[in-house]
């Protein structure tokens, strides 16, 4: 047991931030507490999994490490632009659109389709504790009554017909469970009472306890079948909604269910094929929603890139192509869940948009599927994941209609402070942050990121021009896996110690010039760093050598800085150098401006500038002023090496009597003129 805390987490989110409307069964409560509620009791459990070890999280883990509570207003905006705006394109005239407070100014592509209320289904295959569910229920519930049903009628059907879940916490279903009937419950007295309806929500379950005995009385037609689901679902509890199914095979469900039952249980069931029949039928059940399609597939996915072996061997067999992390997996996944012209939804990190590791998920998407709206929120916004989250729609269709995009980057605050500026957008369709494009253009950056906020003179310039990898190649520098044995800034460094020589390491934002306040060892030409075996010695044909360095690593803009000869660099502090004799003071002069730095914050929206990503940069013609930029970076150089020299100076420790040999040494390498 622990001391529940009032001032911070979830207890203080219920205190403080949650309307007692929320309480309130009557006005639609209930949900928001439950999911607060849950997610207060897994806080410890998620720590403890998250936090101590680091390494890959175990199986009876993964429940705690990935369950979050997705936030009132992001669930609405993803259920409002997925089953509201799929009804909407088929019944234009409906007045269930005065109902979705979050539905995104966009067209609406009308569809003659006469599709029933009652043939729509919708699953979160990844419910947690029925958050999504629960608020789908409520727009159902608005389109049934237009319809002409009565509140009784419609509340058993969507629970009947409508709506679908699956979940690998025990817990979450039984909460999910709980919300559902309770909501309909609201609606038709008779919901509770036993065997009257149940919902279409499902805890996934190991088949690993299915006895060879038992499938031996299983009739043979049926064996080969049932053996197969079986076997996928051995370890069901971990993969959850990854399970794979071959999109070629097709079972009969319901000759499979036949099978089951038919397997005979005697009075002293000493072998417990009952307990294993009663399995069966929820497992067959659970599998033939995964085998199904659906008009619409949401859901808040696990954030978990650090998978046992058993799990990363699974996803690297059946999804290759997106095994970065469980979200990128759902993502490909729930995308072809849907029908023809369905939609998906979903809230996840927004690393996908941009990094290389989920390079061939954009193209996917980009090439298959529409993003038919996306917001891309605060970077510390949600406090909860600890990661930037966006949250997204997307339509299974191929199109060249343009998607509409809203960047929240700017609005710090968390989460109430993006519900205001997404409502003002609604209101507003001309703000200045809502952008619309036509996703074709970002196959035209190199790695496709989702750079919807670029302009078309922007896409031409990477159609056109050629990147900067072709005048200036960029290299990584030392690893010396052990920082604090091998590195020293100038300041700590007494007169005895010999072989120690000016080092770039990234470092604070600056440009031009500066940031030289480390050396590494190099004594007897680094013997004692090459000697250990995590250290990584790569390419020395570049040390020492004149280039332009940068830190990789930052917390803000980028910055980048012309090094002189005789420092060696580092990862962190990588370098790149000219291939020909192009003139450096271009590229540091475009590296250094506002174009380069708007072009990274989508190559590079993390804030890690890596040398894959600069190298991407398009190199500017500058032909005519080609003199003049090369001046003016000259002049920036110097006055930052000035501003460089006399902080340096500040600190006297050229006359610092165990520093001077260091200073005569080597510092000057620090002063050399620009060349």
């Amino acid at each position: 047991m622990f001391t529940p805390n009032y001032h911070d987490g979830v207890i203080q989110h219920l205190i403080t931030d949650v309307s007692a409307d929320d309480f309130n069964v009557a006005v639609g409560g209930q949900v928001e507490i439950i999911g607060w509620l849950y997610q207060y009791y897994n806080t410890e459990p998620h720590d403890q999994v998250v936090n101590i070890t680091g390494g890959p999280v175990k199986k009876a883990d993964i429940p705690a490490a990935t369950q979050l509570f997705t936030t009132d207003w992001v669930v609405k905006y993803m259920v409002d632009n997925s089953l509201g705006k799929y009804w909407l394109e088929r019944h234009p005239d409906s007045s269930l659109k005065d109902h979705l407070a979050f539905l995104l100014p966009s067209r609406l592509e009308l569809i003659g389709d006469s599709e029933s209320v009652e043939d729509l289904k919708i699953i979160d295959n990844a419910m947690g504790s029925g958050h999504i569910l629960v608020y789908a229920f409520d727009v159902l519930m608005q389109i049934y009554s237009e319809q002409g049903y009565s509140s009784r009628d419609a509340a058993t059907l969507i629970l009947q017909k409508n709506l679908f879940g699956l979940e690998i916490d025990k817990r979450a279903y039984q909460l999910a469970y709980f919300a559902l009937m309770m909501k309909a419950r609201q609606f038709n007295r008779r919901t509770l009472r036993t065997g009257s309806v149940e919902p279409n929500v499902f805890v996934f379950e190991d088949t690993d306890d299915i006895s060879e005995e038992f499938m031996a009385q299983v009739p043979a037609a049926s064996r080969d079948d049932l053996d197969d689901i079986v076997d996928r679902f051995s370890n069901a509890r971990e993969l959850g909604s990854i399970i794979h199914f071959d999109s070629q095979k097709k079972y009969d469900f319901a000759e499979l269910r036949h099978a089951v039952e038919a397997v005979q249980v005697d009075d002293l069931d000493i072998f417990g094929f009952q307990a294993m029949q009663e399995k069966l039928r929820r497992v067959l059940k659970i599998a033939e929603i995964l085998c199904d399609h659906y008009n619409v597939v949401v859901t808040n996915p696990p954030y978990m890139n650090k998978m046992d072996s058993a799990l990363k061997k699974y996803v690297k067999k059946y999804y290759a192509d997106y095994s970065g992390d469980l979200f990128s997996i759902f993502i490909f996944n729930n995308s072809n869940l849907t029908k023809r012209g369905g939609y998906s939804a979903f809230m996840t990190p927004f690393v996908w948009m941009f990094i290389k590791t989920y390079e061939k998920l954009r193209k996917y998407l980009i090439e298959n599927k529409k993003i038919d709206s996306l917001i891309q929120m605060e970077y510390s916004a949600f406090e909860e994941a600890t990661v930037p989250i966006n949250t997204f729609v997307l339509k299974n269709v191929q199109t060249e209609e343009p998607g509409t995009y809203l960047k929240l980057s700017a609005f710090k605050g968390g989460m109430d402070v993006q519900k205001d500026r997404v409502l003002e957008a609604i209101a507003n369709p001309d703000i200045d942050y809502l952008y619309r494009t036509n996703q074709a253009n970002f196959a035209k950056i190199p790695g496709m990121p989702i750079a919807y906020w670029a302009s078309e003179n922007l896409f031409r310039l990477f159609n056109n021009d050629v990147e900067l990898s072709s005048k200036f190649r960029g290299k990584e520098g030392l690893g010396t896996g052990d920082n604090a044995r091998f590195l020293r800034q100038w300041f700590e460094l007494s007169e005895t110690q010999k072989g120690w020589y000016p080092y770039q390491k990234g470092g604070s934002y600056r440009k031009w010039y500066g940031n030289n306040e480390y050396y590494v060892n190099w004594k007897n030409n680094g013997l004692e760093m090459k000697s250990l075996p995590k250290s990584n010695i790569r390419n020395m044909e570049y040390q020492n050598r004149t280039g332009i360095t940068w830190s990789a690593i930052s917390s803000g803009k980028p910055s980048f800085r012309y090094s002189v000869r005789d420092f060696f660099f580092d990862s962190k502090g990588p370098m790149m150098f000219g291939l020909d004799a192009y003139p450096f003071q271009l590229v540091l002069g475009l590296l250094n401006s506002k174009v380069a730095e708007f072009i990274l914050s989508f190559l590079s929206p993390t804030l890690d500038y890596r040398l894959g990503q600069i190298q991407k940069i398009p190199l500017l013609p500058v032909k005519e002023s080609a003199m003049s930029v090369s001046k003016l970076v000259d002049s920036s150089i110097e006055y930052s090496k000035n501003d460089w020299d006399s902080f340096e100076t500040s600190w006297d420790f050229t006359h610092h009597p165990l520093l001077s040999h260091i200073a005569d040494d080597n510092l000057s390498h620090c002063r050399s003129p620009v060349g």
